[in-house]
C-alpha cells in the first residue's frame, strides 16, 4: 500500500491584505495591493523555511475580473540598509529557483528593485523601478515598449522602459523563455543601464530587492520559490 504524501508544513501562513513576515535578513508579504479590481478571488502566502541563506516559501491565489488590472505582487526581499547609492554598491548576487503548477494564468515572474534619490522613500515606489521578468504566461505586457535586445548575465533579454506616473521603468524580459532557475548578479543589470541608458547610479538609493509574481487573472494556481538568495555588497 502505498503512503500518504506528508502535507508541507509551513512555518508562518499570511492570508491577510499585506500580512507581513522577516527574519535572518529577509522579508515576505502577501501584497494583494490591486485586489479590488478583481471582481472575485483570493490569496494566501506561506513561508516554508528561512536561513541566513535564504527563503523558502509559496503563495496560491485565483482571480476573475479585471483583465490588466495586476491584483497581487507577494514578494521574498532582501532587507537592505538605508542609504545605499547604487553606484557605492560593488554586488548583488542573488539566485531563485520557482515553479508554477498551472501554466494557464495571466501572470509574470519578476525581480522587482525601486531605487530614489530619497533614501527614505518608502517601498512602493521610487524614481527607477528595474525589473527582470523570468516568466510571462498569458498576454501580459511590461510598461512602455521595446528599446532592443541585450545580452546581461549571459542571457538575452529584450529591454523594455516606459513611466509608471512619474516612475521611470526599466524590464529586462527573457528573450527565449522562462528562467526557472536564475542565478546572476544584479549590479550588472544596473551598470547597463547606467552606461547606456543615462541611469544616475550616483544619486540614486536602493530602496527594495525582491523577488515575486505579479497576478492578473486565473487559477487557481501555485508559486513556489524552492530558495531565494540576494546579498548587497
Amino acid at each position: 500500500m502505498a503512503c500518504a504524501t506528508e502535507p508541507v508544513r509551513t512555518q508562518k501562513d499570511l492570508c491577510d491584505l499585506y500580512a507581513y513576515w522577516s527574519g535572518n535578513g529577509y522579508e515576505l508579504i502577501n501584497n494583494l495591493w490591486g485586489k479590488d479590481s478583481a471582481t472575485s478571488g483570493s490569496q494566501c502566502t506561506y513561508l516554508d523555511d528561512s536561513t541566513d541563506a535564504g527563503v523558502q516559501w509559496h503563495t496560491t491565489w485565483t482571480w476573475q475580473g479585471g483583465h490588466n488590472n495586476v491584483k497581487s505582487y507577494p514578494y521574498s526581499g532582501r532587507q537592505v540598509a538605508k542609504g545605499r547609492l547604487i553606484s557605492s554598491i560593488h554586488s548583488m548576487p542573488t539566485a531563485v529557483t520557482w515553479r508554477y503548477d498551472n501554466e494557464r494564468i495571466r501572470a509574470n515572474v519578476a525581480y522587482d528593485i525601486f531605487t530614489s534619490a530619497d533614501p527614505n522613500h518608502d517601498n512602493t515606489g521610487g524614481d527607477y523601478e528595474l525589473m527582470i521578468w523570468l516568466g510571462r504566461y498569458g498576454d501580459v505586457y511590461p510598461i512602455g515598449s521595446s528599446v532592443g535586445c541585450v545580452t546581461i548575465a549571459g542571457k538575452s533579454w529584450d529591454l523594455w522602459t516606459g513611466y509608471n506616473g512619474s516612475m521611470r521603468v526599466y524590464t529586462f524580459v527573457p528573450v527565449s523563455g522562462a528562467i526557472n532557475s536564475f542565478s546572476a548578479d544584479v549590479k550588472d543589470f544596473f551598470n547597463y543601464l547606467q552606461h547606456y541608458q543615462r541611469f544616475p547610479a550616483s544619486s540614486q538609493n536602493l530602496i527594495v530587492f525582491q523577488v515575486g509574481t505579479e497576478a492578473f487573472t486565473g487559477g487557481p494556481a501555485t508559486f513556489t520559490v524552492s530558495q531565494f538568495y540576494a546579498d548587497v555588497i
